[in-house]
C-alpha cells in the first residue's frame, strides 16, 4: 500500500492499520480502477472511498439513498477535518447553492447526493464542470428489482460511467446473495470492476430464534437483560409497532414507534432521538433502518418474521457496527408463515417474482426450524463455507433435543385429512387432545376417529409439530382458506409408515424471577469490561462527550466512538502526544479535543 494512503489513514482517521481488503480497496480505486464491495455491515465499507476521495484530484461523488444516513455520515467526516458536504431535500435554497458554489469551486472533498437528484439536468450540468475523483455508489443492493430495498433510479446510475468514463467507480453493499451481486454487476456496467467480497460473518453477533409462545412475554424477558441499551424492535404492521411501543414504555423502556404511517416531522424527531440518545428502543416497521450509522446498536428484535433471510441479515446487521457483543432474536410461529405467504399470493407481482418470494420465504423458514449451527445456516445462503460451533447462537451454547416424531406427525396429519383440510392449526389441535369447544360441537368432529388420539403432547408441542410439518413441506397452509392445513403429496410416505421424521423438541418454557436490572448492569451480550479505575474514566468520558454532542447537535459517536473512549480510559494521557497514539484519535479531532478530554480525566 502506498505511504500516502497510510499516512492519510493514520492522520485524518486515526488507525495505523488497514483492516481486511481495505489497502487492496483502496489501491484499486486510487489507480483508477472500478471496484465492487461487498463487505458486512460494520466492516468499514465507508472509508474505501473516503480515503481515496482524498487521495485522488477532484471531489468525490457518492451516491445515497437516504438523508439521515448522509447527514450522519457528513458530519462525521467534518469532525475529522474533511471537507465534506450533501445535496438533498432538508436543505433550503440557500444552503443548496451555498453548497453548488463549493462544488464548483473545488473546495469539496466528498459530495453525498441522492440518486433522484443526481439524475436530474441539473445537478449532471453541474457535474460536467467539475472535477470529479470518484463515484461512490452506497447501498448498491438497491439496483436489484428482486431485492427488499429496490429503488428504480439506481438502474438509471450507468450514465455516471457512459459520461465520464474515465472517473472510477465504487459500488458498495452489506446485503447481496449471489444473484443480486450479477444484477449489481450488470445493472450498473461494473463488467470490469475488480470484485472484493469479505466474509459475511459477523462473529460478535448471537443470533437466536425462539417459537413464538406468548410473544409479548418473550420480548419483555429478553428486553430486562438489556435495560439501558439502544436496540431496535421490528415488528410487521404499523398497528403492531404502536402497540408494542406503549407497553415497553409501560414497562418503563424509552421506547419510539417508527412507521409510515407516522407524519414526517414525528418520524424525523424520533430518528433523531434513536441516533443522539442513549437508552433508546425504537420499535418499527422494516421503513426503519437503511443507511443508519449508530455503531452502539446493542440488539435487533424481530418480533414477527422478517420477509426474507437477506432483509434479516441486513435488519440484524444494524446491531454492533462497533463490533462489541451484541444480539440479535427472533420469534417465529406457524401465523408468521402463514401471514407472509398470503401477502405473496395477494400481492400483484407476476409469477416469476411471486416464486423467488415464495423461495426466499422457504429459505428464512427454514434456518427457523434448522437444528445446526445458526452462523453457518446463515453465511450458507449467502455462498460462505462455515465449520458450525460457532458458540455464539442458540443452537450452539444449547444444542435442540430432537425426537422420532413419526407417529405424532401421523396423527396430526390424519387429523387434518379427517377434519376436512379446512382447519388451522388451533383447531385441529384442539380435536387432537379431545378438547369439549363449541367449534368442536359445531362441526361434529368429536366423532372423528382422530379426536382425542393426541393426548400424549400438550397444545405447546403440537403447535411445534405442526410448524415444523408445514416447514418440512409435508403440510400446506392454504392461503384462500384463510390459513387452513392441506395435506401435501410428500406427506404420503410418511403417513403409509414408509418414512420416519426427527423433530426439533420444543423447549420448557422457562421460569424466570423478574427482577429489575442493576443499573448499568447489561445482559447475556455485555460489552469489552475494563478496570474499575478506567470504567470511571469512562464513564466521565462518555458524559463529557454527551454534553459536546448536545452542543454541537450531533450524536454523540460522531464526537468519538465508544471503543476510542475505552481507549483513552485504559491509557489515560496526561499529554496530546500520548492521546494521538490512541487508535480513532487523528489529527482534527486531536486538535478540536484534546486539551478538553484531558481536562476532563485530571478533574474526574
Amino acid at each position: 500500500m502506498p505511504s500516502a494512503a497510510l499516512e492519510q489513514l493514520q492522520h485524518v482517521f486515526g488507525y495505523d492499520s488497514f483492516r481486511g481488503e481495505q489497502a487492496q480497496i483502496v489501491e484499486q480505486v486510487v489507480a483508477g480502477g472500478d471496484a465492487l464491495v461487498l463487505m458486512p455491515t460494520g466492516g468499514g465499507k465507508s472509508l474505501c472511498y473516503q480515503l481515496p476521495a482524498l487521495l485522488r484530484d477532484g471531489t468525490g461523488i457518492v451516491v445515497s439513498p437516504l438523508i439521515a444516513l448522509m447527514q450522519d455520515q457528513v458530519e462525521a467526516l467534518r469532525q475529522l477535518g474533511v471537507r465534506a458536504a450533501f445535496l438533498n431535500s432538508s436543505l433550503d435554497a440557500g444552503a443548496a447553492a451555498q453548497v453548488e458554489r463549493q462544488l464548483l469551486e473545488g473546495e469539496l472533498d466528498l459530495l453525498y447526493v441522492a440518486p433522484e437528484r443526481l439524475l436530474t439536468s441539473r445537478f449532471l450540468s453541474l457535474l460536467e464542470r467539475t472535477r470529479i475523483a470518484l463515484f461512490a455508489i452506497d447501498e448498491a443492493h438497491c439496483v436489484s428489482q428482486w431485492g427488499h430495498d429496490f429503488r428504480p433510479e439506481y438502474r438509471q446510475l450507468t450514465l455516471l460511467h457512459e459520461r465520464w468514463p474515465q472517473v472510477p467507480r465504487i459500488a458498495l453493499t452489506a446485503t447481496a446473495d449471489a444473484p443480486t451481486r450479477r444484477e449489481i454487476v450488470e445493472r450498473l456496467a461494473l463488467e470490469d470492476a475488480r470484485q472484493f467480497v469479505s466474509s459475511f460473518d459477523r462473529p460478535n453477533i448471537r443470533y437466536t430464534v425462539v417459537a413464538k409462545d406468548d410473544s409479548r412475554r418473550q420480548l419483555l424477558e429478553f428486553l430486562d437483560e438489556h435495560r439501558g441499551n439502544s436496540g431496535i424492535v421490528y415488528c410487521l404492521s404499523r398497528r403492531k409497532v404502536d402497540a408494542t411501543a406503549a407497553l415497553l414504555a409501560e414497562r418503563g423502556l424509552r421506547a419510539l414507534p417508527y412507521h409510515a404511517g407516522l407524519d414526517a416531522q414525528t418520524r424525523a424527531e424520533h430518528q433523531r432521538r434513536f441516533l443522539r440518545e442513549e437508552g433508546i428502543v425504537m420499535v418499527a416497521t422494516i421503513a426503519f433502518g437503511m443507511g443508519i450509522d449508530k455503531p452502539d446498536v446493542r440488539f435487533v428484535a424481530h418480533l414477527d418474521l422478517p420477509k426474507s433471510l437477506e432483509g434479516y441479515y441486513q435488519e440484524t446487521g444494524r446491531a454492533g457496527r462497533d463490533g462489541e457483543p451484541s444480539e440479535a432474536w427472533l420469534a417465529y410461529g406457524l401465523g408468521d408463515a402463514v401471514l407472509l405467504r398470503r401477502m405473496i399470493e395477494d400481492g400483484d407481482a407476476g409469477d416469476e417474482r411471486k416464486w423467488l418470494e415464495r423461495g426466499k420465504l422457504d429459505a428464512l423458514i427454514g434456518y427457523c426450524e434448522s437444528t445446526a449451527c445458526r452462523r453457518q445456516s446463515l453465511l450458507a445462503y449467502f455462498g460462505e463455507a462455515h465449520g458450525g460451533a460457532c458458540g455464539n447462537c442458540d443452537n450452539c451454547l444449547q444444542p435442540p433435543q430432537t425426537w422420532d416424531a413419526s407417529e405424532a406427525a401421523r396423527k396430526a396429519l390424519s387429523c387434518v385429512y379427517r377434519t376436512g383440510q379446512r382447519f388451522g392449526a388451533a383447531h385441529v389441535i384442539d380435536v387432537l387432545r379431545g378438547a369439549d369447544t363449541a367449534k368442536v360441537r359445531q362441526f361434529g368432529h368429536q366423532s372423528v376417529s382422530t379426536y382425542g388420539i393426541g393426548g400424549e403432547l400438550d397444545a405447546k408441542q403440537w403447535r411445534g409439530v405442526f410448524r415444523q410439518l408445514v416447514a418440512a413441506g409435508l403440510l400446506d397452509a392454504d392461503i384462500e382458506g384463510h390459513g387452513a392445513l392441506r395435506l401435501t403429496a410428500s406427506a404420503t410416505p410418511l403417513l403409509r409408515g414408509g418414512q420416519t421424521l426427527q423433530l426439533r423438541a420444543e423447549p420448557p418454557k422457562r421460569e424466570r424471577a423478574r427482577k429489575p436490572a442493576e443499573p448499568g448492569k447489561r445482559g447475556v451480550a455485555t460489552p469489552i469490561e475494563l478496570p474499575a479505575e478506567a470504567a470511571a474514566r469512562f464513564a466521565v468520558l462518555r458524559q463529557w462527550r454527551s454534553g459536546i454532542a448536545r452542543e454541537q447537535g450531533v450524536p454523540p459517536y460522531v464526537i468519538f466512538h465508544d471503543a476510542t473512549l475505552r481507549g483513552i480510559a485504559l491509557e489515560h494521557p496526561r499529554d496530546l502526544a500520548t492521546m494521538s497514539s490512541i487508535p480513532g484519535v487523528g489529527a482534527s479531532k486531536l486538535e478540536r479535543y484534546g486539551h478538553a478530554v484531558i481536562a476532563a480525566l485530571q478533574a474526574a
